[in-house]
């Protein structure tokens, strides 16, 4: 049964049925499905199917913009289910966005939830963000960790950018920096010198969460986090 409601949710999400997907959400909460799992196994996948036809050139802005709102409405019968549930341990704090030229939130958004009421602190700069922004602001408010997100392979160098101005300036070894997104692959995130790099939205909680309670200085190694192999 949980199997088949992941499916329908999934491409519901996929689809933009906003409504549908409210309404199989619900069912999988009243049958006691935890609702970390209903976004995981229905909501994400529905992003991940949404954002292979983007990249693929069979979805278009308006489909995933309509996925996006589907997720909106997810996340937030998900969050209101799972309350303060998670947030009683202090993991740190986070600075997430959308690099420059990626007007694409989705999936940000969905990592910057879960990172939430796992514990951390997330100040979110949204879209379209430059390499700079994201390293004055984690100084600002003294970060554990710079969290960049593109759907475009086009934007993928601006994370790189990232990692390279923390160099220019000393601070390297002060924030670790994490990468995801479509495109974005282990080797990609090993290649521009990056902290880590998660499958999808629940392993990038993973990932930060092993970060922090590493007691290791960033800038050191990579780290791959996919917890379909654990």
């Amino acid at each position: 049964m949980k199997e088949q409601l992941f499916e329908r949710l999934s491409n519901a999400i996929a689809e933009g049925e906003v409504e549908e997907a409210v309404s199989i959400v619900k069912e999988g909460l009243d049958a006691g499905i935890p609702p970390l799992e209903i976004m995981e196994e229905g909501g994400t996948k529905g992003l991940q199917l949404v954002s292979q036809r983007f990249s693929e050139g069979t979805a278009f802005l308006p489909e995933l913009m309509l996925a996006g709102d589907a997720m909106t409405e997810l996340l937030d019968l998900i969050l209101d289910k799972i309350g303060d549930e998670g947030k009683a341990e202090r993991m740190g704090k986070v600075v997430i966005g959308q690099v420059k030229g990626d007007l694409h939130d989705i999936g940000k958004n969905v990592v910057a939830a879960l990172l939430s009421v796992n514990g951390f602190e997330v100040h979110d700069l949204g879209v379209d963000v430059e390499p700079k922004a994201f390293v004055d602001k984690a100084k600002e408010i003294g970060a554990s960790i710079i969290a960049s997100s593109t759907l475009l392979t086009t934007s993928m160098p601006y994370q790189k950018d990232i990692v390279n101005y923390l160099q220019d300036v000393g601070l390297r070894d002060k924030f670790f920096c994490v990468v995801g997104g479509g495109p974005v692959t282990p080797d990609w995130a090993e290649s521009i010198g990056a902290d880590g790099y998660g499958r999808n939205a629940t392993d990038a909680v993973e990932l930060c969460k092993r970060l922090v309670k590493s007691g290791g200085a960033p800038g050191q190694k990579t780290e791959v986090v996919d917890l379909a192999q654990i």
